[in-house]
């Protein structure tokens, strides 16, 4: 199917820029692949496009620039966000300390037709739907051609809280069809706004941009129960991210602790106390966009999440669009985004001699990036060890072996497993698969306790990764994690939530925040504190 963009008025966008810029803009002569023009008080103006960031010009912007924007704009939102009338543009500013505005970000806005062709059979079924993915990759977009094939056959009502679905103005943009628009006076209001419109509208699907609210979460979760079909957008990029958010949670079932008898948790390979799933999830499937030609489904959320709980993801399905338009489906193997900081210290002893001897073949391997930030002193790849968790939490040793970026199989047979890892009250109570298992020569492993952090140190020491070197890139990373963060944050997202990290390094990203004149906070109890960003 071959896609037609239909840029809504690219000139009134250009009108609002000083004309030296728009002039800029035009000169590079790539109008269809523009995303955003940024204006920042003092520095070259940039305009950024799907593959690339160009300089304008070299003269710096100045407050005079900013006033002739903001002057033809006029107001802003609250949430610091104003529109041009009839079309999808969107202008977001940034402040300083005294309110003053001293950045702009204008995002061209665009209705793209035909690009619902990878999800078409899932917004007929009637699930549903969930979308995940990075900022700027298309949610919206497909958002809004969603509500509008939707409003062709069912009365669709599309919750609009920044106005980017139908676009600035009483009257909605073409682009949505005949779907109806409920604008949102203030962003915490938005729950209500859903809420009413269930009530008084009569919908049969309702249309939501941005979940970023507990109150929101609980108002989908109560819309859905109604019988009322749901498509919608949330902060993060897959399914594990929203698990971690204490926040967004909900809307695939929530997390609660559960306590196992004896016996089930030796048959789990498990501690007593394990996480499972609290409640039926909101949405029945959820949509990874990776690329705006690629993304990921879970056809069931409520068995991908328990899969997850228990250390065994599900393949996803991955879908591709062709450049000839050719959609490809197929699955894949599981990924996972939990890019978490730690801080390994001792606490496991090794009990008999050697290592693996077989060489396996390699069923899980990370990413690249991972696999080189885990190589300390050699350039081989490393080979995939089959670990038997007897008593230790699986889906806690993949998390380790995911944060050192190693290749790792945990098999539910003894006989078919490299090593043993195990508890010390487990090794002294001279239990069977550890007397099966000394008496193979399988080198056992004894954690104190059952914690990543644990379970990453004997990783660490199975694989000879260097531990001081493993926390360097650590912190490195999560750095790097922190000025996407404040980059996404500036670029309109409401907040991002950091992955747990050391006192130390929540140091560093809150001063990264303050820099950037954004506001953080950190949040929860040791060792999962962590750090979230947003804005004012």
């Amino acid at each position: 199917m071959t896609q037609s963009h239909i840029t809504d008025d690219l000139q009134a966008l250009m009108d609002v820029l000083p004309e030296h810029i728009h002039h800029a803009v035009y000169a590079e002569n790539d109008n269809d692949n523009l995303l955003e023009v940024i204006l920042d008080l003092g520095r070259v103006p940039t305009a950024r496009f799907i593959d690339r960031e160009v300089v304008l010009n070299r003269t710096e912007v100045t407050h005079a620039d900013i006033e002739s924007v903001t002057g033809r704009v006029g107001d802003f939102d609250t949430d610091n966000r104003a529109g041009l009338e009839r079309t999808l543009h969107r202008i977001s500013a940034i402040r300083n300390r005294r309110g003053h505005i001293v950045g702009l970000t204008c995002r061209v806005g665009r209705a793209v037709y035909g690009t619902t062709d990878l999800i078409k059979d899932l917004i007929e079924s009637k699930k549903s739907l969930l979308i995940l993915g990075r900022p700027g990759v298309g949610k919206t977009t497909q958002l809004r051609e969603t509500a509008r094939i939707l409003a062709e056959t069912m009365r669709v009502v599309i919750v609009d809280t920044s106005n980017e679905i139908g676009g600035d103005g009483d009257v909605p943009h073409p682009a949505v069809g005949r779907a109806r628009r409920m604008q949102v006076t203030t962003p915490s209001l938005q729950h209500e706004v859903m809420i009413e419109a269930v009530e008084n509208h009569n919908p049969e699907v309702i249309v939501i941009d941005e979940i970023g609210r507990e109150l929101e979460a609980a108002a989908a979760r109560t819309i859905a129960e109604r019988g009322v079909q749901l498509i919608g957008t949330a902060h993060g990029n897959t399914l594990e991210n929203l698990l971690l958010n204490p926040t967004l949670s909900d809307l695939v079932g929530g997390i609660e602790s559960v306590t196992l008898s004896d016996e089930e948790a030796r048959r789990r390979g498990t501690q007593k106390t394990v996480l499972e799933r609290r409640s039926p999830p909101t949405f029945d499937v959820l949509i990874e966009i990776q690329t705006r030609d690629r993304l990921a489904v879970n056809y069931d959320v409520s068995e991908a999440v328990d899969a997850l709980l228990r250390g065994y993801p599900l393949p996803t399905e991955i879908r591709t669009r062709a450049a000839d338009g050719e959609i490809k489906i197929e699955k894949g193997s599981p990924e996972s985004s939990l890019q978490q900081t730690s801080n390994a210290r001792g606490g496991f002893r090794r009990m008999g001699n050697g290592g693996p001897k077989r060489q396996r073949q390699q069923s899980w391997e990370p990413d690249t990036r991972d696999v080189a930030a885990g190589i300390t002193s050699q350039d081989a790849p490393l080979q995939t060890m089959r670990i038997y968790a007897y008593g230790v939490a699986r889906n806690r040793l993949i998390q380790a072996a995911k944060r050192l970026g190693v290749p790792v199989l945990v098999v539910k047979d003894l006989g078919e497993a490299d090593v043993l890892v195990t508890l010390r009250n487990y090794y002294r109570k001279r239990q069977r698969p550890i007397v099966d298992a000394e008496n193979r020569g399988m080198p056992i492993y004894v954690l104190r306790s059952n914690t990543v952090n644990q379970m990453q140190k004997f990783l660490s020491d199975l694989y000879r990764i260097s531990s001081e070197s493993s926390e360097e890139q650590t912190v490195e990373r999560a750095l790097q994690e922190t000025q996407g963060a404040i980059t996404a944050v500036l670029n309109g997202e409401r907040w991002i939530e950091l992955p747990p990290a050391m006192s130390y390094v929540r140091r560093l990203q809150h001063e990264m925040a303050r820099q950037a004149n954004l506001t953080s906070h950190s949040y929860g109890k040791e060792p999962n504190r962590r750090v979230r960003i947003f804005r004012d």
